[in-house]
């Protein structure tokens, strides 16, 4: 457990909202991530991030402290993620952001988006782990216990999503050497 968190889990249990702040500014990116890749839409991704962190607030006294913090609030953030999907039925295609700067897309920029774009259209099954391990940089352990799944279910869901992302990007006409 990070240096403070734990003071910061006490002071949030006892009704301080400045340290569940803290908390929220620690790991928003990391939530939001997980959240997006769930429901492969940004303005949902958002909502979802505000729920499981309203969530987390309140379900905050049943947090295990022998649990790392991270992987618990990423299960709380995955299972809202999850509710929405099922009770809105849909799958949109994801709304990511726009560069600022059209002058800047560049070889770079271009490659990046076509690995998105591989990554969003894979089934959930495989795009949340890879997510979660390549750009939230969670460990296969981490995923397993955000996810409930076994660690060689996760490194088996990588090592396959990772095959239909190079298959995708060499459809969409991506070269070999890129991937």
């Amino acid at each position: 457990m990070a240096v403070g968190e734990l003071e910061l889990i006490q002071r949030s249990l006892e009704g301080d909202l400045e340290a569940w702040g803290e908390i929220v500014a620690r790991y928003k990116r990391m939530v939001f991530g997980a959240t997006l890749a769930v429901l492969r839409n940004w303005a949902d991704a958002e909502d979802a991030t505000q729920e499981a962190f309203i969530r987390a607030y309140e379900k905050l006294s049943y947090y295990d402290l022998s649990r790392k913090f991270s992987t618990w609030l990423l299960t709380v953030a995955i299972n809202v993620a999850k509710n929405m999907l099922r009770k809105r039925k849909r799958d949109p295609e994801p709304q990511l952001p726009r560069p600022d700067d059209p002058a800047a897309l560049v070889e770079r920029e271009a490659l990046r988006q076509a690995v998105r774009e591989a990554v969003w259209s894979l089934p959930e099954t495989y795009r949340l782990p890879l997510v979660l391990f390549y750009w939230e940089g969670l460990s296969v352990e981490e995923i397993s216990k955000a996810m409930r799944l076994k660690p060689a279910t996760v490194k088996t869901r990588l090592f396959r999503g990772r095959a239909l992302v190079k298959s995708k990007l060499l459809e969409m006409g991506v070269t070999a050497d890129a991937v």
